[in-house]
């Protein structure tokens, strides 16, 4: 019975010892326990508010769509790393260590995808800024071609021809761009040689009527036609009309066909190099 007693009080102290001890641990940490399931708890709550709010004005600075959510995915877990970090540092945690090995492992992964992070931060400058989109006709990076869709690393281009060119966006959005469909007019420049022997009013007339008379050709500005250059062989006239976007390449074609027919009617000849020898008899 005796025993008995003993293991009973024995037992008690070692439970009085432990809630003692945990007593004292709570004393120590439960602040800063407290305190670091507050802080997260709130900071997720901050964290959600402030993604929502960068995903709207996103949305209303009519931001491609494709980017929003890798805008807002990055920025969600760059803030959730920072409170993760902090929280670890509020508890007593030493982070030190922590960070440096992150700060590590993120530079040599950086510079291990360097040219795709810049790729990538290209096509984000590319979908904000929009010096083209998708359906315009640019020429940049020795390819000239329709945008068939601006990817996150590349731009994707479709040639007349019908050959797809991938170009990373990095040089795209560091380089010139030619964009041929942003204005919603163009102006197209013809040049037509006549003869030396042939009325130079005459084929100016003729050039003026067909500008006149072709609805694809824009009153304001009006056409301009003039006297180029007095070539070698030929006098050559400079043919300045302006037009939609969309039909400047059927004129350009159209008026090489239409131009020679009209030509041979109005009998305006159009010249050839050509080289005048002269002999002389040698004397006997």
């Amino acid at each position: 019975m005796e025993t008995a007693t003993e293991t009973a009080i024995e037992t008690v102290d070692k439970a009085q010892v432990w809630i003692q001890k945990l007593i004292d641990l709570l004393s120590v940490w439960g602040p800063k326990l407290l305190l670091a399931i507050v802080l997260l708890v709130v900071g997720l709550i901050i964290i959600n508010r402030i993604v929502r709010l960068m995903r709207r004005l996103l949305k209303n600075r009519s931001v491609e769509p494709t980017l929003i959510p890798f805008l807002t995915g990055m920025v969600n877990i760059l803030l959730k790393a920072m409170l993760i970090i902090s929280v670890i540092d509020i508890v007593g945690i030493k982070t030190t260590s922590f960070v440096a090995i992150l700060g590590a492992d993120g530079l040599a992964v950086g510079l291990a995808l360097q040219g795709s992070l810049g790729n990538f931060a290209g096509g984000v400058l590319i979908i904000i800024f929009k010096p083209y989109k998708v359906g315009d006709y640019i020429e940049a990076q020795g390819a000239a071609g329709t945008v068939k869709s601006i990817q996150i690393f590349n731009t994707i281009l479709t040639t007349y021809d019908k050959v797809l060119k991938i170009i990373p966006n990095g040089p795209m959005s560091s380089g010139t761009i030619t964009n041929y469909s942003e204005q919603l007019t163009k102006r197209l420049e013809l040049v037509y040689g006549i003869s030396y022997n042939d009325d130079l009013q005459k084929a100016k007339n003729v050039l003026t009527e067909m500008a006149e008379a072709d609805s694809r050709v824009l009153k304001e500005p009006a056409p301009f036609i003039a006297v180029k250059e007095l070539a070698d062989s030929s006098v050559n006239l400079l043919v300045r009309i302006w037009c939609k976007k969309e039909d400047y390449w059927n004129i350009n074609f159209d008026w090489q066909n239409d131009v020679k027919l009209r030509f041979d009617k109005e009998g305006l000849t159009f010249p050839f190099p050509q080289r005048e020898v002269t002999t002389f008899a040698g004397q006997s």
